[in-house]
């Protein structure tokens, strides 16, 4: 099955979630679960996709059928099918991540005598 950029975002958006979440909680050898509910929750608070709740729960439930994503005890997790996928979208978009890490954090016009900032008129 192929699946739709739609769906590819929603389990990146999810993958990256348990990543952050998990990465505060390795220290005190915990693991972090996320409800369906506080994930579209963390969705709609963050502004991560600009979708509606209803139609995130169907990405969701498409992506279930599709055994990328399981729903245990009420909470959600990658199946291994769907951390591979994850894994493969995560190391295709790192080079990006980090271009803007750099560029974000560094006043580039510092950075080379040869750069410049010249006065625009009009």
């Amino acid at each position: 099955m192929k699946l739709s950029d739609q769906q590819k975002f929603i389990l990146f958006a999810l993958g990256k979630c348990y990543q952050k979440c998990n990465q505060s909680l390795k220290a005190k050898m915990l693991e972090a679960s996320i409800s369906k509910s506080a994930f579209i929750e963390i969705v709609g608070k963050t502004q991560m996709a600009k979708k509606k709740e209803r139609a995130l729960y169907k990405n969701l439930e498409s992506l279930e059928k599709a055994k990328l994503v399981l729903y245990e005890n009420k909470n959600l997790k990658l199946s291994e099918k769907g951390q591979r996928i994850f894994e493969k979208i995560n190391s295709k978009m790192h080079p990006y991540f980090n271009l803007l890490q750099i560029v974000e954090s560094e006043d580039l016009l510092k950075l080379s005598p040869k750069a410049r900032a010249v006065f625009r008129m009009g």
